[in-house]
């Protein structure tokens, strides 16, 4: 490898803005057509197809993403490449995270004239700073970077999630489908979904109504008399005999009366 060359690496910097910036555009044009293929799978109801389709546009979509921020840290090492030509060990701080990430990252894309200038830093910094990057020793590579060259399964919600932006984009009609309810122990949507079932399944039990439960309702029996109650009824029956009593009565004699009665009984003698 020659020694550094300044020119020749500034030159590397811009081709390698310019081959990344074509490749974004040329997977943006694939995914679009990969896009209209699943709305079309989505509409003839190949769900299967369709969700497999998407983990792959889901991927192709992080590593765009990828792109971009190699893009922009080639960018950032132009507009700061005095920091750059500077005859160090070690990069400056202002450009550090930069050149990290593109050692790091570089050898993982398709990009060559990213793995060149991969080449022309790693000899311009030594072997010993270039192990220490691809080790991320100190976590001296952006963490934006390297989530992205994670490579893991998506999970079901963003990919439920793809699915109902594409449908949505190609006017397909679509939906995320519902999480069946799982059996508790308690749950109000639960009761409810067992009562129902159980009147689907069971015809031959009565139907529950309002006059039903007021029919099969037990009448409770008269409560026995006590003894206030006996008491009071002896005391009204006795005040209803007098005032009969005395109804029957004839009525009062005057004293006039009376002693006129006396005196007729005396002459009878």
């Amino acid at each position: 490898m020659p020694p550094w060359n300044s020119a020749k690496a500034k030159v590397q910097l811009r081709l390698s803005v310019q081959r990344l910036r074509i490749s974004q555009q040329k997977k943006e044009a694939q995914a679009k057509s990969s896009r209209r293929d699943i709305a079309l799978l989505l509409e003839r109801g190949k769900i299967e197809s369709a969700r497999v389709k998407v983990e792959a546009i889901i991927n192709e979509d992080i590593h765009v993403e990828l792109l971009e921020l190699l893009e922009l840290y080639c960018e950032l090492l132009i507009a700061r490449f005095g920091l750059l030509d500077q005859n160090t060990r070690e990069p400056d701080p202002g450009i550090s995270e930069g050149v990290c990430s593109i050692i790091f990252a570089a050898q993982r894309t398709e990009v060559k004239e990213m793995h060149v200038l991969r080449d022309i830093l790693m000899h311009k910094y030594g072997r010993d700073f270039s192990v220490a990057t691809m080790e991320n020793r100190g976590n001296c590579v952006s963490e934006r970077v390297t989530k992205k060259l994670v490579i893991e399964t998506p999970s079901t919600e963003l990919i439920d999630a793809y699915l109902g932006e594409i449908a949505k984009a190609y006017g397909v009609k679509w939906g995320p489908p519902t999480s069946q309810p799982q059996d508790n122990d308690g749950g109000e949507g639960d009761v409810k979904g067992t009562v129902s079932q159980t009147k689907g399944l069971d015809p031959g039990l009565p139907a529950y109504s309002q006059d039903a439960e007021n029919a099969q309702t037990p009448k409770l029996p008269d409560l026995p008399p006590t003894e206030d109650d006996d008491e009071k009824s002896k005391s009204t029956s006795g005040a209803k005999s007098k005032k009969k009593d005395s109804l029957n009565e004839d009525p009062p004699e005057d004293d006039f009366t009376a002693l006129t009665r006396r005196f007729q009984a005396l002459k009878k003698r």
